[in-house]
This record gives structure tokens, sequence and C-alpha cells, in this order.
């Protein structure tokens, strides 16, 4: 965008930080936005919670921690400096690493002069006279805004710890999406996990090997597959940086928006001897194979049953004493509906002589006491309670802010009954508000990074096209928010993910609307539907103009 398109919108409030875009969280997609809006001239400035950029990978620094995306997808592709630059060391990243990433794209770029840390926004008030946002921090610094962002990402507001007797317990408690910056010592302790979705299945062979005991408190068993991590050679990073730009093209296309292999192939297409020998080198090749197999895994019951029960002869297979490994083996759900999980040696950790495993289900918590954990049948002794309790997902982060937008219409009072939008990007009654990675949007079902990079930029475009077009602000209407969601709702139903009690339905969260809120019909057509509505003018939107644009 060149210099003389920049927004230049009219001074009005002393008091007020007055941007033309506000961008709301430094993680992948704040700090893409942040990038990209300063390189095309705009006043930009970005607030985060965290002490530094990261995002998730900020704060999740807790035992065993890792991303389930291989790393080559993982990564940004918007600028190629970059990706030949940065080298990953391991196929699945771990967090430090991630995080080393984040801090080298944020130097590299000078992100930080334009960022205020430790920030949070209270409120975010539209003023309709002006067409600004008015945006309230709990520092006292406040901002006002023709355009104003939200990157707060879908995993950003952790669930927490609530249960009774909390604050009487003598020993530590850690939250696992809050970790401390500095090592926690497990050696000689007693510690229990509780919880056991993606991050207890990271933590959970971590901490086996240094505490004294370990108990693992679960509710629901999940599906996890072997990750087999490997570190990446030297010739093969160098083979992926010299594709890079194909790779990336070819990933934006597809499914999941990454390169994993994802089959064609319907599993009945195929004899039941070939089925279990894809079953078996999915296995053994480990990672996200078995995700790829069949075209129909989330689709069709059979061929879900077929791929379930073939885990679940994995576990009685790894896990020695039979009653724990009847426990640990998930039913109730079709495979891949909850978090798709990835570990090293989970099931191998109840093969220890120090972890033992609670069943939450005939076994309930129900109290923390001064020395541990009090269940219906016993209390259990603990130094430390390590909460892996998961988030208030998808919406959480939005719906803690006091959000209020044309007319006073509060955001919250538009999602009670769950995350409406059009494309994940705006919603009615709220202009000049995005969203990156919006709840509506394919969200944890594909690569996040480049769903990011994607959001940041159909939404700077959007921005450019207002200001070269004289309009002051941009909101959907009502018919394209509804047939969206629509949309929305028939892809989703045609698939087997709504049938899972999970956080992607809100059912970890008391009292929250129980609706799948998620695209399912793959980025490569989410991508296409979001430049199709850009191509069009934005047909789906209303535009309001403005009489002249200032400062031309």
């Amino acid at each position: 965008m060149p210099a003389e398109t920049v927004v230049a919108h009219e001074r009005r409030q002393p008091g007020l930080r007055q941007l033309d875009v506000l961008v709301i969280g430094m993680g992948f997609g704040g700090m893409c936005m942040l990038h990209q809006a300063r390189a095309a001239g705009l006043d930009v400035h970005a607030i985060e919670a965290g002490g530094d950029v990261g995002g998730t990978w900020y704060w999740n620094r807790y035992p065993g921690a890792r991303c389930d995306v291989m790393s080559i997808d993982y990564s940004y592709s918007f600028l190629n400096e970059i990706q030949q630059e940065w080298t990953w060391s391991e196929k699945f990243a771990a967090q430090p690493e991630i995080l080393a990433y984040a801090n080298f794209v944020a130097h590299k770029l000078d992100l930080r002069r334009d960022t205020s840390f430790e920030t949070r926004a209270q409120s975010i008030v539209y003023d309709d006279d002006r067409s600004v946002w008015v945006i309230a921090t709990d520092r006292g610094q406040d901002f006002e805004a023709k355009y104003c962002i939200m990157a707060t990402g879908p995993l950003s507001v952790p669930k927490g710890l609530d249960m009774p007797g909390r604050d009487a317990f003598a020993g530590e408690i850690y939250l696992t999406g809050r970790w401390p910056h500095q090592p926690v010592d497990f050696a000689g302790k007693r510690v229990g996990v509780i919880g056991t979705g993606s991050t207890g299945i990271q933590v959970v062979p971590v901490v086996a090997e240094q505490a004294d005991h370990l108990t693992v408190f679960q509710r629901t068993p999940s599906f996890t597959i072997p990750m087999r991590n490997n570190a990446l050679s030297a010739d093969y990073m160098a083979q992926v940086k010299a594709h890079y730009p194909r790779l990336r093209t070819i990933a934006r296309g597809t499914h999941t928006g990454g390169v994993r292999p994802v089959s064609t192939r319907p599993m009945f297409s195929v004899t039941t001897e070939e089925i279990q020998n894809l079953l078996e080198d999915g296995w053994i090749q480990g990672g996200q194979t078995i995700f790829g197999l069949f075209s129909d895994m989330l689709y069709d019951q059979q061929t879900n049953d077929v791929v379930a029960e073939f885990v679940r002869g994995k576990i009685k297979q790894v896990v020695k004493d039979p009653h724990t490994a009847e426990i640990l083996t998930p039913r109730g759900y079709p495979i891949f509906t909850r978090r798709p999980c990835l570990d090293t040696n989970y099931y191998e950790a109840f093969n220890r002589g120090n972890v033992d495993l609670v069943d939450c289900i005939n076994e309930p918590i129900e109290e923390i006491t001064v020395t541990g954990v009090r269940t219906s049948a016993r209390e259990i002794p603990l130094d430390i309670i390590i909460a892996a309790t998961g988030y208030d997902g998808l919406t959480g982060a939005m719906m803690a802010v006091d959000i209020k937008g044309r007319n006073g219409r509060s955001l919250r009072a538009k999602w009670a009954g769950g995350a409406h939008s059009y494309l994940g990007l705006m919603m009615e009654g709220f202009p000049n508000l995005f969203m990156i990675a919006g709840a509506n949007g394919p969200s944890a079902l594909a690569n996040f990074v480049i769903l990011n990079e994607d959001n940041a930029s159909w939404i700077l475009d959007c921005i450019i096209y207002l200001e070269r077009n004289g309009h002051k602000a941009i909101e959907p209407t009502a018919e394209s928010e509804g047939e969206y969601m629509a949309l929305l709702t028939e892809i989703a139903g045609k698939s087997l993910i709504p049938k899972a009690k999970s956080w992607y339905v809100g059912a970890n969260i008391p009292g929250k609307p129980n609706f799948f809120p998620i695209f399912a019909g793959g980025f490569g057509r989410y991508a296409d539907m979001c430049k199709q509505a850009a191509l069009s003018g934005y047909a789906g939107f209303t535009l309001d103009r403005q009489d002249a644009l200032v400062g031309r």
C-alpha cells in the first residue's frame, strides 16, 4: 500500500491516543497484522496482555509443551527472508523453539516499538457519531481507532481450577496455560495432574520421569497417536527452503492449510487387509499420518469405528495393566471429533511404578484439601497440583471484554447463543471491527499460522479498499451473516464432529451454549470464500460512505 493511501482521520479527542488501527493481541495473528498495517503506511499500534510476543506460546511453558502441527507449516510465509533465515530443528517444535521463532520475527520486523505489553482491553465501544472505536485498557492508556482488530486467539483464556477447597491447598498449584517462567522442580514430590486433553497428555510423561509419584486424574479419556518426533536434517531443511513458495501455494489449497498427506480414498474402497496395513503403517509413522488415511473418517460412522477400534487395540497392547488400559480407552464418541492428540510415551507412562490413574467418572473429585485431593473414595496426598483443565475456547477472549457496537449493541448479547459472524472476520452491528482467526473460521481445524496470515491480509486489503473508495465503515449484512452461519451449520451437520462433547462445542464451560461454531469445510474452501467476498466488491457487506477523504 503506497504512503499516499494512509488513513488520516481527524484527531478529535484529547487524552486518547488516536490511531488508524489498533491490534489487540500479539500472537502470530497480531504480529502479522501489525507488520502488514505498518508497512502499508497506517498509524497502527498493538496491545498485548502478556509481557512479550508469542501469544499461546508465551504463556504455555508447561513441561512437554509442543506443537502438533509440523514446524515447516507452523511458520510465516509472507516474507521469504524469514523463511530462509529461520531453520527448524525438529519435525514438531517444542515451546521454547516456537517462542524463540516469535521473538526472532518480532526483532527482525521491529514489532515491539509499536506494542504496549502487559496491557489488556477492558472495554471496546463504537462511537456512532464519529465512526471510531474507543478502547479502554487496564493500564489507563486508552485508544481511539478507526479500525479495531481482534487478534486474541481461540485458546487464550484458561478455564482454571474451579474446585471446592482450591485456596486451602498448602502445596503448589500450577495452571498449564499460565505456567511460571522459571523451572518447576518435581524431584521428590507427589504430583497430581488434573485433565487429560492434549495438554495433560504432553505433561504426564515428562512429569512422570521427574516426580517421586504422579497421580493422573482423568474424566474423559482422549484418543492420542504417537508423535514419533524427530530432528530435521540440514539437507531436508535446505530442500524445504528451496521449495517453500510452491509448498505454501499447495498448502493453501488443502483442507488443513498444510502439507501433511490427506487422502481422497474412502475406507471401504480398499480391502480389509489393506485397511489394517494402512492403519499399522500410520501408527508406526506416527504424527498426523492416521488423520489423513481415509477421506470419510469424520463423515462415516463405520469408517470412524474401524479407526477407533484400531487405536483402542493399541492402547491395550501398550498399557500392561488391563484395568488401567480399560480406563484409558476412549468410548462414547467418534475418534478425532475431540481435539486430535499427539503424544510422546503417554500410554507408556502408565507402565511406570510411580504413576497412578484415577477414573474421575466412577471416582469423581469432591474437593481439594489442605494436603491433596479428596475423591468420592479416598484422599490422595499431593505436594503439587497441575491443572491441565483447558480453555474457554474460541469465544472466551472476545467475551471477556465489554464490546459494544453500533447503537450500544453488546457482543455478549449477540453471542449469547454462540458465536455468529460472517466468515469469522466481521459481525453485523460491529462496523470496522475485524477478527483474525475468529470462532467461525476454520480455527482449530486448520494450520493456525497460515490462517492468521491470510486473515490479516484480507483485513488489510479491505481497509485499503475502504480508504481508496471513500467509505468510512463496513459491516456484514444480517442476511450474509445468516447465510454463512447456515452453511457452517450444514457442513458441520454432515460430519461426526458435533457428536463429541468437547471444547469445540463449549461443553467444558458450565452454562456455555453447546454449539459447534467452526467452519469444517476445509481451509482451501474457506480461503476461496473470503477471496470471492473481496473480489465481489464486498457484496455481502454494508459500506457507509463519507463525504470526502480527509488528509488526501
